[in-house]
């Protein structure tokens, strides 16, 4: 996982501090200015969100203007999970 973080450049795992993923550990990469690509680490899992937040800095301490869940337990072996990701940063 830690390639795909880097290749598409997501940022640095972070505590979630909004409640939204119950203090999980997340990470994002900006799509545009409000919309952005989350993976939350849930124990040894991660699922993938899109989200639109009024500002990036917002993520991870305000709740999302708009969640939803685009792949639960991703893995980079599935190649359906792999496009679903390549189709929002392409």
């Amino acid at each position: 996982m830690e390639n795909i973080f880097r290749y598409y450049e997501f940022s640095d795992f972070l505590k979630d501090n909004s409640g939204t993923f119950q203090e999980n550990e997340i990470s994002f990469s900006e799509l545009n200015k409000e919309h952005f690509l989350i993976f939350e680490k849930k124990e040894l899992q991660y699922n993938l969100y899109v989200s639109k937040y009024s500002s990036k800095k917002d993520i991870g301490k305000e709740p999302p203007e708009i969640l939803e869940l685009l792949v639960e337990n991703y893995d980079k072996s599935i190649p359906e999970h792999r496009i679903v990701l390549r189709k929002y940063l392409y």
